[in-house]
């Protein structure tokens, strides 16, 4: 018999789930696995892994995350499925906002019919972050604009694309991480803006208050908490996070294996916890720090459980009509 879920994602190693993996998801029972490259071969491969994952878990809707946003943050591509633009592509001149959000929901309906037909169901997309001229290029094109207006109505629109193919979509990076001037897979960005500065990253995140699941950012807010980053820091995630912007859906920490957080991994997923977050998020299977992030995260009861139940209760609805052919052609020629 399995023990309760936790409030953890897990990532595996390869293209098959080890013997170790599967006693560790057996003993811990994580309410998601998430994939990378690492993990892709072609698509009889994953139907194969996301198949077994959610077999060993006994949940025929147990999350299977993966980050295919389109340019160079996709994870599956040539040549088993089409290659997706940046977000920035969408941003052309002489094309009405209408236009470009129209593009924006059939690139993501597109990458839904991918994902669904192998077993995922959730996509880390989209990033709603708002580049500032002197922030860090890890956000870059996969911004959408430099306007929080065209990054909400767009950021939107793929959310809504995504939702239409019965994939769950992912804001992030929450609170903002447009302004960061380094890159949190390395170090902690620190952001010295004002409070009232700050409204401008915000603003997207509270425009899409209603979508299901987001992912915290590793990042230092001077104006709010200097000493921590959002994900770990109660003050971000009460005052901002769910009071200022009005967020009220899953939040998960990103990847605990980012430089931007310092300590134990037991002490980073207590921490992050203890801020209030619902998920935490460990992308690279390792044996030692796996059990240490599984051991410290919680049984999904209570708030979690009810956020988590309500995004999962999103895939019960019928897909929407769509015309896959032409999609395909109004993509190409944006690509063109």
């Amino acid at each position: 018999m399995l023990p309760p879920v936790r409030a953890f994602i897990t990532g595996c190693t390869g293209l098959r789930l080890t013997h170790e993996e599967r006693e560790f998801m057996r003993s811990f029972n994580p309410w998601g696995l998430i994939l990378f490259k690492r993990n892709v071969a072609d698509a009889d491969q994953l139907i194969q892994l996301t198949r077994e994952f959610r077999e060993l878990v006994d949940r025929e809707d147990a999350p299977v995350l993966i980050d295919q946003e389109g340019g160079r943050v996709q994870r599956m591509g040539p040549p088993h499925w089409r290659k997706y633009p940046a977000a920035a592509a969408f941003s052309r001149e002489g094309v009405t906002l209408e236009e470009r959000a129209s593009l924006v929901r059939d690139g993501a309906r597109l990458i839904a019919e991918d994902l669904r037909a192998c077993g995922i169901n959730v996509d880390c997309l989209p990033v709603l972050d708002v580049p500032s001229p002197s922030g860090h290029d890890v956000i870059g094109d996969r911004a959408y604009g430099r306007e929080p207006l065209t990054v909400a109505a767009l950021g939107r629109a793929a959310c809504e694309g995504l939702l239409s193919g019965n994939v769950l979509p992912v804001v992030k990076h929450m609170p903002g991480h447009g302004r960061a001037e380094s890159d949190s897979h390395l170090e902690l960005p620190v952001v010295r803006a004002s409070r009232s500065e700050l409204e401008i990253d915000f603003e997207p995140f509270r425009m899409l208050k209603d979508m299901p699941l987001a992912m915290s950012a590793h990042v230092v807010y001077t104006a709010i908490d200097a000493d921590n980053p959002a994900t770990t820091s109660p003050k971000v995630v009460r005052e901002i996070i769910r009071d200022a912007i009005g967020y009220d859906g899953l939040v998960m920490s990103d990847d605990l294996h980012m430089k931007a957080l310092k300590g134990s991994f037991r002490e980073k997923t207590e921490a992050l916890f203890a801020a209030g977050l619902d998920m935490a998020l460990d992308c690279h299977f390792d044996p030692s720090t796996a059990r240490e992030v599984a051991q410290a995260s919680p049984v999904l009861v209570g708030k979690r459980a009810e956020r988590a139940a309500r995004a999962l209760a999103l895939l019960r609805a019928n897909l929407s009509p769509f015309d896959i052919a032409s999609a395909q052609v109004r993509l190409g020629a944006l690509m063109s």
